[in-house]
């Protein structure tokens, strides 16, 4: 039997997923067959270091205790009900009891005693135990279409003209609140109605009005298609990058039957104001650093791909390599990532916590980490940091260029004025000592590993500290051993 090893998991469960899919739903309360104290995770905790939420008010823990284990759950479930129908917590709600790990481990199916208790009811059979949070969210929404939306729906109903649902902002999505504000700016920007937000702005009761969009928008690429294929009309994904939102929207409008006049006319008005930043960066000397400088990207899949386009193929950025959520077979895993940090950091990094902590751990401190996943302690609830359409171009492209700056400050020699308990630093000698050959070698292997901006001024630093270090020994050139001892006192190594 071979064992693999998964280090530092980045998706939780399907269960979890379902949970901030239904979480959204005003009119609905959720009854999770779980044992006591797991509510504080999903309930508690988990949302408060993603979304920044208190608690999800709609969700109760059955609380399985031992007894339950072995005489199952049903009493426990039965007992959660009433004392939620005696508090009035299920007043003008709809009851959904979800199944997680621990009572799927027991076979603790409630689907016909939910039925008993409540015609109105439905149970959610998570399959917490083989399945991703990804395929949790699908499932979660095409559930909600097919138990609250479509037996709901007339058979003759026709969309209405220029409307757009927008399929997949749920509870603990990275970012979005600031990317939908920005993709509801731009549809309503070419002249579209928004018909439903779903499930983040939706409902139980307005589940059947999904039917009525003539054309849907696909916020995520890791869920949220299979829901916009059951509906059965066109839909596309949220645009990345400045091109990547061009081609979205002229697309976008010539599916809802917009003038493209009216579509190109929006289109200029963008150029001269949200994208302006954008072109007075590129015309300045800040545009000649993107070439020189890659980047690493971990990312959920709609991320992680459209960062790859914006900054590779758009700015230009050399990209070291990608890794996904879900994960294709061709990129690294946690561990190989954590390998390839370790070796050598690109210059910028866009990651989860994880990544953060590789870093840390490699003393990287060339490299600058911009949060772009969950998990993390990032809060990401204003409107005013998106990574999608014209106003994410921006904002990242502007995020760039002030770790650039940064970088340049970071590295520039300066003049200390507390110089601390060491007293002040020796003034190095505008002579260069000799260097052997092994010992120039093996100052230029080091700086390999030192992101490129930083790498003039790391080559001075660290030439300086090297034959400082040989002066004090009394040597008259550097050596190998002593291109050792100054790197292993800069950290650089």
């Amino acid at each position: 039997m071979s064992i693999t090893l998964i280090r530092d998991i980045s998706d939780t469960s399907s269960y979890w997923g379902a949970s901030w899919v239904f979480g959204c739903f005003p009119d609905v309360h959720i009854v999770c067959d779980a044992p006591i104290g797991c509510y504080n995770l999903l309930g508690m905790a988990v949302t408060d270091y993603t979304d920044a939420l208190p608690h999800m008010a709609n969700l109760t823990p059955t609380s399985i205790r031992e007894e339950d284990v072995i005489n199952g759950t049903a009493k426990a479930l039965i007992r959660t009900i009433d004392d939620l129908r005696t508090m009035g917590m299920l007043d003008g709600k709809r009851l959904l009891v979800i199944s997680t790990a621990e009572s799927e481990m027991i076979s603790a199916d409630h689907a016909q005693l939910v039925a008993r208790i409540d015609p109105d009811a439905r149970f959610f059979w998570s399959q917490s135990l083989e399945q991703d949070e990804w395929i949790g969210r699908e499932r979660a929404l095409r559930f909600a279409w097919e138990q609250y939306g479509k037996p709901f729906v007339d058979a003759d109903v026709q969309p209405r003209p220029r409307t757009v649902n927008i399929i997949g902002p749920s509870l603990g999505c990275f970012n979005a609140p600031s990317d939908l504000y920005e993709l509801k700016r731009l549809i309503t920007g070419i002249g579209a109605e928004i018909n439903l937000v779903y499930p983040y702005e939706g409902s139980i009761a307005t589940t059947p009005k999904l039917a009525e969009a003539a054309v849907n928008v696909v916020m995520y690429r890791e869920f949220g298609q299979g829901l916009a294929e059951d509906l059965g009309r066109p839909y596309l994904f949220a645009p990345f990058g400045v091109f990547g939102t061009t081609a979205f929207l002229r697309e976008l409008g010539q599916l809802l039957g917009i003038d493209p006049a009216q579509v190109d006319a929006f289109i200029e008005r963008e150029k001269r104001t949200t994208l302006q930043p954008v072109w007075d960066l590129w015309r300045g000397p800040q545009s000649d650093w993107f070439a020189t400088v890659d980047c690493a990207i971990v990312a959920a899949r709609s991320y992680a791909d459209g960062l790859r386009s914006f900054l590779g193929d758009e700015l230009g950025m050399k990209i070291a390599w990608v890794s996904g959520r879900p994960r294709r077979e061709d990129e690294p895993d946690n561990i190989e990532i954590r390998k390839r940090l370790h070796a050598k950091a690109p210059a910028f990094v866009f990651g989860s916590i994880n990544e953060k902590i590789y870093l840390a751990e490699a003393n990287a401190r060339g490299t600058h980490f911009i949060p772009a996943t969950f998990p993390g302690p990032v809060v990401r609830r204003t409107t005013g940091t998106p990574f999608m359409g014209y106003a994410g171009a921006a904002n990242i492209m502007q995020e760039l260029v002030n770790r650039f700056y940064e970088t340049v400050i970071n590295f520039l020699p300066v003049e200390t004025i507390n110089p601390g308990p060491a007293g002040p630093p020796k003034p190095t000698s505008a002579e260069t000592m000799p260097w052997t050959k092994e010992a120039t070698e093996r100052l230029n292997a080091a700086l390999e590993a030192v992101p490129y901006l930083a790498r003039i001024s790391a080559s001075r630093t660290l030439r300086a500290a090297a034959e400082q270090l040989a002066k004090a020994r009394g040597l008259n050139e550097v050596g190998i051993e002593i291109v050792e001892a100054a790197i292993a006192q800069s950290g650089a190594a």
